[in-house]
């Protein structure tokens, strides 16, 4: 019997119902395809994607996180990163941020490179509170351990940061001076007004001033003794 040739395994398309090994299959076999995604067993491939609705605010989200991962050893941040979740989620989210395994993490690299289980703090980059993330993904995230879900709707100008307590996702209050922070990753704090309106010298402020807090140090300190 002849083996199975690339040319003979059906192309991804949006809205076909797949298990995530026959989604990797198909996905492997595409390499001019740069996203697509498995959602609750559905397979999503977006359009192309704008520069002010997601390139800017993505590189900006990369930014932040960047800066946070070059002064926090045992942490680790990701662009666009497949995440293999369950059997019939396989999700590429704009950003994760992740705890080494090394260093106690939930999550692994497996022997492909690919990571395997949730990542600690994962973020989305949506048009508007209809887009999927709040909806299937969200769901599926939760489900999954995700600790951390962090949403930006570019269009309706908002930032919803979602902590999963117990089986479901609540909403993380910003403090008096409207700095959102961290529950997994002290230090780790946003000033999402400015993010908002692109002031990102204001956001990398704000973080430095969580990198500089007691909180940072002594997590810094126990990633290093694991």
């Amino acid at each position: 019997m002849n083996p199975i040739s690339i040319a003979d395994i059906p192309p991804l398309e949006s809205g076909d119902h797949l298990t995530s090994e026959e989604f990797e299959r198909r996905y492997q076999a595409m390499p001019h395809l740069k996203k697509a995604e498995l959602i609750e067993g559905v397979v999503y491939v977006p359009a192309a994607l704008r520069f002010r609705r997601h390139g800017k605010p993505h590189g900006h989200i990369m930014t932040w996180l960047g800066t946070y991962e070059a002064v926090t050893p045992g942490v680790e941040i990701g662009d666009n990163p497949t995440v293999r979740l369950d059997l019939f989620n396989t999700p590429q989210p704009d950003a994760v941020l992740l705890i080494s395994e090394n260093a106690g993490g939930q999550a692994r690299i497996s022997a492909d490179d690919y990571i395997e289980g949730a990542p600690e703090l994962v973020i989305e980059v949506a048009a508007s509170s209809s887009a999927i993330d709040l909806y299937e993904k969200k769901r599926a995230y939760c489900r999954n351990h995700v600790q951390e879900y962090l949403v930006w709707q570019v269009l309706d100008q908002k930032f919803d940061w979602f902590l999963l307590r117990g089986d479901d996702y609540v909403s993380l209050e910003p403090d008096a001076d409207g700095i959102l922070k961290s529950a997994t990753f002290p230090g780790l704090w946003l000033a999402s007004a400015a993010l908002l309106s692109g002031d990102m010298a204001h956001v990398l402020a704000v973080l430095q001033q969580g990198l500089n807090s007691p909180e940072h140090t002594d997590f810094v300190k126990r990633l290093q003794q694991i």
